[in-house]
């Protein structure tokens, strides 16, 4: 993971790492348990304050974006929201075979999805 601090931009140093680590997780540059450098390396290598890493690793955990695990350092955090939508993604690719496969019209498919989602007892 690169990361790279403009001093020349507006927007705070601890602003700049939130917004860079966050864009290295959703383009897949890192993964899931990949550990980050420690704060007092990204600090050094940055050239900044051990403390302006702090904060912005603070953020990204209270974001679910990082999570601490003390002596085993900082990784990237599970994200389960990630998990669920790529589920129901899934799901609606299988609804979709099965639609296709049963002659279904979207419009009828919908409305397969529609009753299911409305009364789930019945699923």
């Amino acid at each position: 993971m690169i990361v790279r601090i403009d001093p020349a931009l507006p927007t705070p140093v601890h602003e700049q790492l939130v917004t860079q680590v966050i864009a290295a997780i959703d383009r897949s540059a890192v993964r899931p348990g990949d550990r980050l450098p420690t704060v007092r390396q990204l600090a050094a290598d940055l050239g900044v304050a051990p403390g302006t890493v702090a904060r912005a690793y603070r953020t990204l955990e209270d974001g679910g974006w990082i999570v601490t695990r003390g002596r085993r350092g900082t990784a990237v955090a599970e994200r389960p929201s990630d998990t669920l939508e790529e589920d129901v993604r899934r799901a609606a690719a299988a609804l979709a075979a099965a639609a296709r496969a049963a002659d279904l019209s979207p419009a009828d498919a919908h409305r397969a999805l529609d009753v299911a989602l409305a009364h789930p007892e019945r699923t």
